[in-house]
């Protein structure tokens, strides 16, 4: 009988808290209160038109002897910088040290309201870099972030020591296939958004099927929808597909100079704006992941291809030993 008071008391006092009762456990915010990433998150100040934001990174020690070098790790649109783990662990072991940036508009950075460019981006990456008295660094970038990786190493070569491109989007110019969408109309399409549409476009990563591992990176994703923050999110969303559709760097890969490393999962079809191709004759010409990482290679002097027979979007979830194996060799 104590323990059925004791516990109607505190549905009581639970519901009585403003918020606590129309925000489960199950919801993220916008920035991912409560969720942890596996390496402590630090915070780095930027004003951007004329808004004070915040944008997390991770910035993790060598676990061996240091090497001195250090390696800059960018996220994909669809994910934050905690799914990079493994790729940390690896790398710090190898002797790097290891930064690992959620973008403005990503993870547990801020989510404003504002013009999303790879430019800014990268601006906001090298600042970070400056911050943190990063001179030189080896960038590796997956799927979105293999665009902004590149975006960064044609502003800052300079401050590019080797690229690595993983499965990057942006290899074709997705504007030739995929109609135009307004801002308004993807903000739309991301409100509706749920656990069940974030999992049946992520299964699209994965051509063997879904791994139940992949929840891990899903699941944060997924409860920031039940949550009011979410219009906040689904704004940034739709911004941040405007950008990667308006500002494609397929056209300037032969001007990237420095040493560059391709690891593309074979199996790959990825078409960002896939659902909006009616032309089933447009859609099968894109996405073809094995001629573009040819046709990219190819672009950039003196690069390398490492091809991953049968893997999909993510090598380094699925394939990991492979992924490590080819990043190791290139950034050794």
């Amino acid at each position: 009988m104590r323990n059925c008071c004791f516990l109607l008391l505190f549905f009581l006092l639970f519901a009585a808290v403003p918020g606590l009762a129309q925000t489960p456990p199950s919801a993220f915010n916008a920035t991912l209160d409560g969720y942890s990433y596996p390496f402590p998150v630090q915070v780095l100040p930027l004003k951007l038109e004329g808004q004070n934001l915040r944008m997390a990174y991770m910035d993790v020690a060598p676990t061996a002897k240091a090497n001195g070098r250090t390696v800059v790790l960018l996220h994909g649109k669809n994910f934050f910088g905690a799914y990079w783990r493994e790729t940390i662990k690896a790398l710090t072991a190898a002797g790097f040290r290891v930064v690992v940036p959620d973008q403005i508009g990503f993870g547990k950075s801020d989510k404003p309201d504002l013009h999303y460019s790879f430019h800014q981006l990268a601006h906001n990456t090298k600042y970070l870099l400056d911050t943190l008295g990063v001179r030189r660094a080896v960038v590796v970038g997956h799927s979105m972030g293999g665009m902004l990786a590149t975006r960064f190493a044609l502003m800052y070569p300079e401050a590019t020591e080797k690229l690595v491109l993983e499965n990057p989007i942006g290899l074709e110019d997705y504007r030739v296939g995929v109609p135009f969408q307004p801002i308004a109309q993807a903000e739309a399409t991301e409100r509706k958004s749920t656990e069940e549409s974030i999992r049946k476009y992520h299964a699209t990563y994965y051509p063997n099927g879904y791994p139940k591992a992949h929840d891990e990176w899903l699941l944060p994703l997924a409860a920031q929808t039940r949550h009011p923050d979410f219009v906040k999110v689904a704004r940034a969303n739709a911004l941040t597909f405007d950008m990667i559709y308006q500002q494609p760097v397929s056209y300037e890969f032969s001007w990237v100079a420095v040493p560059t490393l391709l690891i593309i999962g074979q199996a790959d079809r990825t078409v960002v704006g896939k659902g909006l191709i009616k032309d089933p004759k447009v859609l099968a010409k894109m996405g073809q992941y094995p001629a573009l990482g040819q046709r990219t290679a190819a672009a950039i002097k003196g690069s390398k291809l490492v091809p991953l027979p049968g893997v999909g979007h993510i090598p380094h979830l699925e394939a990991t030993p492979q992924f490590l194996a080819a990043l190791l060799a290139f950034v050794r």
